[in-house]
């Protein structure tokens, strides 16, 4: 299992230390929102072992606080952040994190106090053998690259209410597919990190920076560097500007997308650091570059 602490900021760690006394509590802001898929609405839910699941975008304040309920707990964390506080830790729930919570123990989640919102999907399972696996290291927050999948997967069930029962069936055992097939170990930091570069070369159009790929990874930036420069001789920085100016010589092949269009698309708002960027990486400008791939095709000179 993964077990690498997540430190939280100086101020939070302030506000916030193991709790050894417990009530029930729950408390939502009227900005909250959420959906909830129950066994009334989708039976389905029941035969394949869940009590309820619910998709939350929490804003203003959020907190729930269990002295210890008879069924499992998952939260499933997309964006923003919360907070987790157990009789043994206090940890962050960050995005791509998974969040377990076996039945019978206490625990407190809620906002984080530094973010404005908490996009995350909860899951309440049965106590049944099928998930003895998934729960048995007990209370922990481990890197999940599948949020994005639960949370579509979940989105759909909930259109689903009064539709297809077939269908509901399908995007349930997708859900216990993949849940299943998660593994309670630690992935090693350089699988973290190549998983990681693989979802940011499909978005290259994000503000990333090396603090938020290091987080994405649960590791530091520290470790970062030398994971990247051990996996593709280059630091992390050098690996995001490398994937970007790839992809660029191949939109600069599309006559039809401006510069300033395709800039955009990799992150970079101004053209002109764009331009920077690629005719310090390439040696000519990106304008130079179409130019020169237009008079070397064959299908074009021809044209």
């Amino acid at each position: 299992m993964f077990k690498e602490s997540q430190n939280l900021c100086k101020s939070v760690m302030q506000l916030f230390s193991p709790k050894s006394e417990w009530s029930d509590k729950v408390y939502l802001s009227d900005e909250c929102k959420e959906r909830f898929l129950t066994n009334t609405d989708i039976p389905e839910l029941g035969e394949s072992g869940y009590f309820m699941a619910g998709l939350a975008e929490l804003e203003a304040g959020y907190e729930i606080e269990r002295e210890g309920i008879g069924i499992h707990t998952l939260l499933v964390t997309l964006e923003g952040s919360g907070v987790l506080i157990t009789p043994e830790f206090v940890k962050e729930l960050k995005p791509y994190s998974l969040t377990v919570l076996p039945a019978g123990l206490p625990y407190r989640f809620e906002l984080h106090p530094d973010f404005t919102h908490w996009k995350m999907v909860w899951i309440l399972l049965e106590r049944l053998p099928k998930w003895d696996d998934l729960i048995s290291e007990g209370q922990a927050v481990m890197p999940f690259e599948s949020s994005e999948q639960v949370w579509s997967l979940m989105n759909l069930l909930h259109l689903e209410i009064n539709g297809r029962p077939a269908y509901r069936r399908l995007l349930i055992s997708e859900v216990s597919r993949i849940l299943a097939r998660f593994e309670a170990k630690p992935y090693s930091s350089a699988i973290r990190v190549q998983t990681t570069f693989n979802d940011i070369e499909a978005q290259l159009h994000h503000d990333w920076t090396v603090k938020s790929i290091a987080e994405r990874c649960f590791i530091s930036q520290e470790q970062l560097n030398r994971v990247c420069k051990s996996l593709y001789g280059m630091s992390p920085r050098s690996k995001l500007i490398q994937l970007r100016m790839d992809k660029a010589t191949d939109l600069l092949r599309y006559e039809d997308w401006a510069i300033a269009l395709i800039a955009q698309r990799l992150g970079y708002n101004d053209p002109y650091n764009f331009t920077h960027r690629f005719r310090k990486y390439f040696g000519c400008s990106p304008r130079e570059y179409r130019k020169r791939f237009r008079e070397s095709d064959p299908k074009t000179s021809a044209g």
